[in-house]
């Protein structure tokens, strides 16, 4: 007994110590891979980071992000079984990585992970599309939290999409509208998230205050994701323009509607698809508004009353509506959406003063708010004929229109492309150099005495 005991504590002094070589070699090669990576020298990185990855998966998620980077040059400098070797590999890396750091400083990291997976399996052209889609509603499911790159959200519909037209006994179309509502609201809440980090810097700005090296940068990126988040949610709306028109729309939604007045989530979709599809002159709209408006009374139902109101030549009433939808609404970032959504109306109505009202408004609660600032540009570019005593003057309000559009594109980088487009364009229509050395007016100030109410300083040559 003396002599087991004796051999027990022997073997485990002898495991614990070759153990505790085993982890501190394992920590001595992270650091030498690390080293190699950091420098982008995967090559050298490569051997020593896969003897961790075996030996020690849980000592550093350095492991994986790495490893992730290690793998991705492997495979692009690769051909053949070896580069499809590599390419398993790295969808076996997600999966190890999924089970060894899940999170990241107490937050979960699995959608972010899985979406990765999904997006590697399409680069790689690995999967069909059910089973990649199969990958990204696995990530949307778990944690959408974490799932919020641009890319993945786009091709996690795509996905679906594409099985849908290979058919729709596959994938039905209802199955497909309720996808890309929540994909779209996501993509609306991610770009809202970008929206308040910038608005505080914007705001600094226009206060004078310099910012910091960090806030530049910070700015750029914000920026860069907007631009993403606009592109890509353009194209989704692109592809479900094809699928959802009134002619499909008012069926589906006929068929539907017993089954789901009692949802108030399908029903403002419903409501909300429609009035995108401009289908809101179908009674259906009506029995949707109303049912919402009763169920759940809410900014949304309250705005579409005001639609209905709006439709129906009964101004006032209407205004009622849309000023209820806005005091129903105490998120100012949501509130700014119907503000603008607001303006629109009114502009479609040739009501210019207020469609400039309400888009000031949805400026206030969200400055970085480019389309209410393109939105101004443009009444104001169509009231060339209205503002001025002469050709020139006229004209000159083009620069006015111009400015807007640029400080459309500075405040906000999902816009940018649209909005210095758009400011060429105006710039093309007013005076000309040649236009300002006949009048010989460089530097006069030209004020608008319409209903803009605004001034601009003609350019010096």
């Amino acid at each position: 007994m003396k002599t087991l005991r004796c051999f027990l504590i022997i073997f485990s002094l002898t495991f614990n110590f070759a153990n505790g070589q085993s982890n501190e070699e394992c920590s001595n090669n992270l650091s030498i891979f690390a080293e190699s990576a950091k420098i982008k020298n995967y090559d050298v990185a490569y051997d020593t980071w896969l003897l961790v990855l075996n030996e020690c998966p849980k000592l550093n998620l350095a492991i994986y992000s790495y490893g992730e980077r290690i793998l991705k040059h492997k495979i692009k400098n690769s051909s053949g079984t070896e580069q499809q070797s590599f390419k398993e590999d790295l969808i076996g890396l997600y999966d190890q990585w999924i089970i060894n750091f899940p999170k990241r400083k107490g937050v979960s990291k699995i959608g972010s992970i899985l979406s990765t997976k999904a997006q590697a399996l399409i680069d790689y052209k690995m999967a069909d599309d059910a089973s990649v889609y199969a990958v990204f509603d696995e990530a949307y499911t778990k944690d959408s939290a974490s799932f919020t790159n641009p890319k993945g959200l786009y091709n996690y519909f795509d996905t679906l999409y594409k099985q849908y037209k290979v058919s729709n006994l596959v994938v039905s179309t209802e199955h497909l509208f309720n996808k890309y509502e929540e994909i779209s609201e996501k993509f609306e809440f991610e770009s809202t998230s970008l929206a308040k980090k910038l608005d505080k810097i914007l705001i600094k700005e226009d206060n004078g205050e310099p910012l910091t090296k960090r806030e530049i940068k910070n700015k750029r990126v914000y920026n860069v994701n907007s631009r993403a988040i606009g592109i890509l949610l353009s194209n989704l709306d692109a592809i479900i323009a094809i699928e959802a028109s009134c002619e499909n729309l008012i069926p589906l939604y006929k068929r539907n509607f017993e089954e789901n007045k009692s949802d108030p989530i399908w029903l403002k979709r419903a409501a909300s698809r429609m009035d995108s599809k401009e289908c809101s002159d179908d009674p259906l709209f009506v029995t949707l508004v109303e049912a919402l408006h009763t169920l759940d009374p809410s900014a949304d139902s309250a705005y579409y009353l005001g639609l209905l109101n709006d439709k129906r030549g009964k101004s006032s009433e209407a205004l009622k509506y849309y000023e209820e939808s806005i005091s129903l609404e105490a998120d100012q970032y949501k509130k700014a959406k119907i503000l603008y959504k607001i303006a629109v109306k009114f502009k479609n109505s040739g009501r210019k003063q207020s469609s400039r009202r309400y888009a000031q408004k949805a400026l206030k609660n969200q400055p970085s708010m480019g389309r209410a600032l393109l939105l101004i540009a443009s009444l104001y570019a169509s009231s060339a004929n209205d503002c001025g005593d002469n050709q020139f003057n006229k004209r000159a309000i083009y620069w006015l229109a111009a400015d807007i559009a640029t400080k459309a594109g500075r405040v906000d980088g999902s816009i940018k492309k649209l909005a210095n487009k758009t400011a060429l364009s105006y710039m093309g229509r007013a005076p000309s150099k040649t236009d300002i050395f006949s009048q010989a007016n460089q530097g006069a100030k030209i004020t608008f005495n319409c209903w803009v109410g605004a001034s601009v300083t003609v350019p010096k040559l």
